[in-house]
Order: C-alpha cells, then sequence, then structure tokens
C-alpha cells in the first residue's frame, strides 16, 4: 500500500527531478543504454515502480526479452555490447558507492567506452534513477500502473 505521494506534497521537488529527466533525455547517450541503467539500478534497489516503468519502457522500444531477463547476470551474459556492459559495471559501483567507492581501474574502463560529457551524463543518469527509487521505495509507490509514452516498433534480434 503506497504511504504517500511524492509528487502531490512535494511538487516542486518533483518537478526538479522530471527536469534531470529532460536534460538526460536530450543529453545524446542512447535511450536503450539509458533504460538499462536505470532499470540496472532499480534492480540492485528494489525498487518495485522503477522496474515496471524501465521495463515497459524498453518494451515500447523494441528491446529483446531475453536482453531483460538476463539483465540482473549481466556479467554472465553475451547479450550486451562492449559499452552497453560498462555501462552497466559502471551503474553497479556508483549505486553501490558505499561499497565500491568506484574504483579507478573501472574509471579507466569506462573511459575507453565514454567521452567525458558522456561519463558525466551516465553518472547523472545513475544519481538520478537511484534517487528516484529511493523516493518510490520510501513512499511505498504503488508499482504496475505505469503506461509508456507509447508503442514503437520492435527491434530485430
Amino acid at each position: 500500500m503506497q504511504r504517500y505521494s511524492q509528487a502531490n506534497l512535494a511538487p516542486d521537488g518533483t518537478k526538479a527531478m522530471l527536469g534531470l529527466e529532460r536534460y538526460l533525455h536530450n543529453c545524446g547517450l542512447e535511450e536503450s543504454l539509458l533504460h538499462l541503467i536505470k532499470l540496472r539500478a532499480s534492480q540492485i534497489n528494489g525498487c518495485a515502480y522503477c522496474l515496471d516503468m524501465h521495463w515497459k519502457d524498453l518494451k515500447s522500444i523494441g528491446e529483446p526479452d531475453h536482453r531483460l531477463y538476463e539483465l540482473d547476470a549481466w556479467e554472465e551474459t553475451s547479450f550486451y555490447s562492449d559499452r552497453e556492459r560498462t555501462a552497466l559495471a559502471w551503474t553497479d559501483a556508483v549505486t553501490r558507492v558505499a561499497e565500491t567507492h568506484v574504483p579507478d581501474d573501472l574509471y579507466d574502463e569506462v573511459r575507453k567506452h565514454f567521452n567525458e560529457k558522456e561519463l558525466a551524463d551516465l553518472t547523472l543518469a545513475i544519481a538520478t534513477i537511484n534517487a528516484w527509487n529511493r523516493l518510490n521505495v520510501a513512499a511505498r509507490t504503488d508499482a504496475g500502473t505505469y503506461k509508456a509514452p507509447k508503442e514503437r516498433p520492435q527491434k530485430t534480434a
């Protein structure tokens, strides 16, 4: 049961968070990559609302099922590009920052696949989804109600 509505009780704060989302949508990073890292961080944080949202968003842009089902074990599969794998490793480290302190060797690897602006934007996307996860978990936001903005043609696998 939902505890409270963050959007209703703190509309200006929610508006500020949505401003980050607008920026990220236009920052130049691939839409599928952004949703993959949002889904991955939401898995780590156990945010049911965001898991539902980003699963549906990925499906709406044609992401194949096997890439979604296996995301929790991304290190064990060959379903993701080197750029995606690096972004997922960065997501894991930044999301678990208290445990990992985001190691230098991972930073060096990420820099092989992302320029400085892309890395800054990727890190901002990870920080943003972690904030959303914490807001939604704390409020126990009801999962299952999110509708993807629009259906798009399926990608071919």
